[in-house]
């Protein structure tokens, strides 16, 4: 298989940019190119499927098997003609002290050459250690070649490759000036959605267009394996008929889908959808009821920022509490628990929410939960691994600025937060009639199962309800 890895010396070395721009340089070429994010990111995989016009996959060490990162990895690969991998952080960088969820420890897992990308400003000849220092820390990891960033002119590109072509082995791969074009949208979260962009689509095309002319495209496709560059017959997409079968009968699950929430693993999405539902996409800012579902997921995003339009469309929030009370079956994530919680409080601004938790959320400067978790099942879980009533141990992932106030006392959750936040430290799955909101966000691929069996929740209750 045709691909290769991105990462960095560090964080913030433009990376992201970076890939972002070969998918889009190289699906401009007619290559077919399946990109894949290593960890447990959101937004990255937004541009990266906006760039190569496929779905991007998570491969997550800490949150997925070797063997599950390998299936995935695998099985999608071969729907394309190339794979592009973007790491996170820096090379070396992970949980583990022996690197064994590392940028590197991935590459080695799944065979893949390395491009580094690293930032240039301020550096001459200092950069040689600095790759010399890379490739001496680990001999199996092939390094394949180099894509300076941030350059401040052609005078300082000449004196970078004059250095790197003395000391070092190293092929330069690409050389990019700082460009403003290049920037993408941040805010206090870091990158901003693509889907919350009228202009991403533009913007994607422009990266392409700069990185492209500024990058061996040649070089880059034949360290992926591609000797002879050029357009071929676009594949599809990896068949969803890979999964497992869907039972019977049926169930419609209504789905968050807009501006404000957006954060879905595509493959969690899938899992919803082997195990028997029909997923139909909402938009909490503009509709005015919920369509005809037996339950609802409500993911991540960023409700704070538009917590003035979630509160104007009063007649879904009022719908929503209803059919809550009433007894629909709802999977909230973080952004999803902050809407159906009473108030959401920023920057001095309190807006209504959906008002079916008996909570407020308060928006705060720095992070309140950030990170891996790992939670246990309490017997207050309403759904857990074939109904069973023993612990379940899970793992997920956190980032969110807000916390919960004024809880009313005696509130139930599903889990017991062994690493991580949650919602104050101890607990996390707030549970309300049939109502799980976390802070929290799942695979159903990391010990929950939880599409499966929400899903499974979702079915019983519909075929008891009269």
């Amino acid at each position: 298989m045709s691909g290769f890895l991105v990462s960095a010396a560090h964080k913030s070395s433009g990376k992201t940019t970076v890939t972002v721009g070969l998918c889009a340089a190289l699906s401009a070429q007619g290559l077919a190119v399946q990109p894949f994010k290593k960890g447990p990111d959101y937004i990255d995989p937004m541009w990266l499927g906006q760039a190569s016009g496929r779905a991007c996959y998570n491969l997550d060490p800490f949150l997925m098997t070797p063997w599950q990162i390998t299936a995935c990895y695998q099985s999608h690969a071969a729907q394309a003609d190339i794979t592009v991998v973007e790491g996170n952080k820096g090379l070396y960088d992970g949980l583990a002290l022996d690197g064994s969820n590392s940028n590197a420890a991935l590459a080695k897992l799944l065979g893949l050459p390395v491009l580094l990308v690293l930032d240039a400003r301020g550096m001459t000849r200092g950069i040689a250690p600095l790759i010399l220092g890379y490739q001496a820390f680990d001999p199996d990891i092939r390094i394949a070649g180099v894509i300076l960033n941030q350059l401040g002119g052609a005078r300082h590109e000449s004196k970078l490759r004059a250095v790197i072509e003395h000391y070092t082995n190293v092929t330069v791969l690409g050389a990019i000036a700082h460009d403003p074009r290049l920037a993408v949208a941040e805010r206090h979260l870091g990158l901003m959605p693509s889907h919350e962009l009228d202009d991403a689509a533009q913007r994607v095309r422009a990266m392409g267009e700069l990185i492209g002319a500024q990058v061996d495209l040649p070089g880059i496709l034949k360290v992926a394996g591609i000797d002879a560059p050029g357009p071929s017959s676009p594949r599809p997409p990896a068949p969803a008929q890979a999964l497992a079968p869907m039972p019977r009968p049926r169930v419609r699950i209504g789905l968050a889908r807009d501006a404000a929430f957006g954060f879905y693993y595509h493959d969690d999405l899938q899992a919803l959808e082997a195990a028997g539902a029909e997923i139909i996409a909402f938009d909490t800012l503009q509709d005015t009821r919920l369509p005809d579902v037996d339950g609802l997921f409500i993911g991540g995003g960023f409700p704070e920022v538009f917590m003035d339009r979630l509160q104007a469309n009063a007649p879904l929030r009022q719908f929503i509490r209803s059919a809550i009370e009433a007894g629909l079956p709802v999977y909230a994530e973080c952004g999803g628990l902050m809407y159906l919680a009473r108030t959401l409080q920023w920057k001095g601004h309190v807006y209504e929410m959906v008002g079916a938790l008996p909570a407020d959320v308060v928006m705060h400067d720095r992070p309140v939960g950030r990170g891996y978790v790992e939670l246990r099942t309490t017997a207050d879980a309403p759904w857990s691994a074939a109904g069973g009533t023993a612990p379940q141990a899970m793992r997920g992932h956190e980032f969110h600025y807000s916390s919960l106030e004024n809880l009313e006392p005696g509130q139930k959750f599903a889990y017991e937060v062994v690493r991580g936040h949650g919602v104050d430290g101890r607990h996390d799955g707030l549970v309300h009639r049939n109502v799980v909101a976390a802070y929290a966000h799942l695979r159903s691929g990391a010990g929950s199962d939880w599409a499966a069996q929400f899903v499974a929740f979702v079915r019983s209750h519909k075929m008891s309800s009269p």
